[in-house]
């Protein structure tokens, strides 16, 4: 059940966002909107959090509560992705434009260059494949011929004991 809620959900963002990826101004809105509300939620339970005192209301007491979140974020990563946007520092690192500052044609050439790399990978894998089977293949081979060397080997030693 839970699967088929988050499938639905996945499917549901995807729609949504492709739909509204072709109004960025909106999307934007719609976006912001959101962002707001959700953290204006997370703030009214924190200050109602602090209000109650005792340890919970020590841990969201701003200034401790202020190093946890820090502490956390710096762990996981977050902090400067969020604040940042890790593509915002590739970009900048790469001296590249913004994909909001890119024109149809960049934009286009960049899926020309994905998808080349894409049958790259593709051709490689088949390549790698073909070796696979080959290296199976010869190692199948090499153990039949030990095999028949042992065989070999035993039935000489056997035929050597029985003569004597």
């Amino acid at each position: 059940m839970i699967k088929k809620v988050l499938h639905f959900f996945d499917k549901f963002e995807d729609v949504i966002r492709e739909h509204l990826s072709h109004y960025p101004i909106i999307y934007t809105f719609i976006g912001a909107t959101a962002i707001v509300l959700f953290w204006r939620a997370v703030w009214k339970i924190a200050d109602d959090l602090t209000a109650r005192g005792g340890w919970i209301g020590w841990i969201f007491y701003e200034p401790v509560n202020l190093v946890i979140v820090v502490c956390v974020l710096l762990a996981t990563g977050l902090f400067v992705s969020y604040f940042i946007g890790d593509t915002i520092l590739i970009s900048g690192l790469k001296h590249e434009k913004k994909t909001t500052e890119k024109t149809a044609k960049e934009v286009k050439e960049d899926e020309l260059a994905i998808s080349q790399l894409r049958h790259n990978v593709s051709v490689m894998k088949e390549e790698i494949d073909e070796i696979r089977n080959y290296v199976d293949l010869v190692g199948k081979e090499h153990w039949k011929h030990e095999i028949k060397q042992l065989e070999k080997e035993e039935k000489g030693q056997g035929e050597g004991k029985s003569v004597k």
